[in-house]
């Protein structure tokens, strides 16, 4: 599969071929749920999202270091390096790193913002001094680093039939939405790294604080005032997926039905965070094979509608698919 996704890209040189191969592989490890949903794009567009959730999940390994075995002043020159290798990579086209070679050609592909990688990078050094949020703006404008900018790189690969600027907020709101369910799924976790990603004034509001959470963590007991700052967390995502949902219509046609997948995927998890009564702090909320499975399968009833009706003459889009110059989108074997 990875040959076929390749040779639909146009992806030739061997030394580029190997870089993007690690990209998918790290990106299969790490998201079950985007890399599912990545096997429902267009054949040609996968290399280019595996390039840029590749490169996201590495940075976000060196941060988060799950082996435990870097210091914070270690983890933090791998990051320097990392920004330097990228800045080189995105002004010439190429690396010498597997992963930043792959995402450096994903962005010349695609003239991908440059500055949507650098605000990425701010984000990710962050994590390596901040521990907890004040209010929602201070967590927002972190998650724009963080988040919303994978939103807005995808943009360019998956094309729209909307203007990019009028679609550009939903994508951006979406990588929010996924986000912000990882941070409420993750509580538990997050706070064994020493972080809080739910704002202190949303967790004070319930009379929440960090002792509190750590001590359910620790003794496994339940409280009722988390339960509650975790009910409101959870509208609050909910209520950013309604602003990124009108966003997947303005997406091409063939593209729609793998970012539908993923928004239901994600947005399962939240529905088996309530199903669990909020016991995240305890326990680990999946969405079940079966869901998955059955989501899989209907986004792929609807990518095989999109793929037929795209060859039929005036019914491919409402409009035409706006792909940035340069992009490789002419491999069309599916």
């Amino acid at each position: 599969m990875t040959r076929r996704e390749l040779n639909a890209a146009g992806i030739t040189d061997p030394a580029l071929r190997a870089a993007y191969s690690r990209c998918r592989r790290l990106n299969a490890r790490h998201g079950r749920t985007y890399f599912l949903a990545t096997r429902l794009l267009p054949v040609e567009r996968r290399c280019a999202v595996h390039a840029l959730y590749g490169f996201a999940r590495w940075a976000d390994d060196i941060v988060d270091d799950l082996d435990r075995r870097l210091t914070t002043g270690a983890r933090d020159r791998l990051l320097e390096r990392l920004e330097t290798e990228l800045t080189q990579g995105l002004a010439t086209g190429d690396s010498a790193e597997p992963v930043v070679r792959a995402v450096a050609d994903t962005a010349a592909r695609y003239a991908i913002d440059h500055t949507l990688f650098s605000d990425f990078m701010v984000s990710m050094r962050s994590d390596l001094s901040v521990t907890d949020y004040p209010a929602y703006a201070d967590l927002l404008a972190y998650m724009h680093g963080s988040a919303a900018v994978i939103g807005l790189q995808m943009l360019p690969v998956l094309g729209t039939t909307a203007p990019r600027e009028e679609a550009a907020p939903h994508a951006a709101a979406l990588g929010v939405a996924f986000q912000l369910t990882n941070f409420l799924r993750d509580v538990g976790e997050d706070l064994d790294r020493g972080r809080v990603y739910l704002p202190a004034d949303l967790l004070a509001a319930h009379g929440v604080d960090r002792a509190l959470l750590e001590w359910s963590r620790s003794t496994g007991r339940q409280d009722r005032r988390i339960r509650g700052a975790l009910v409101t967390a959870e509208a609050l995502t909910r209520d950013v997926y309604r602003e990124a949902e009108p966003g997947i219509a303005m997406l091409d046609p063939r593209v729609r039905p793998c970012i539908r997948t993923a928004f239901h995927l994600y947005g399962g998890i939240l529905d088996v965070i309530a199903g669990q009564d909020y016991t995240v702090l305890h326990r680990r909320a999946v969405v079940s094979r079966r869901i998955r499975a059955m989501t899989a399968a209907d986004g792929v009833l609807r990518t095989i509608g999109a793929r037929c009706r795209s060859r039929v003459p005036g019914t491919a889009a409402e409009g035409p698919v706006r792909m940035a110059t340069g992009a490789r989108a002419e491999g069309t074997e599916q």
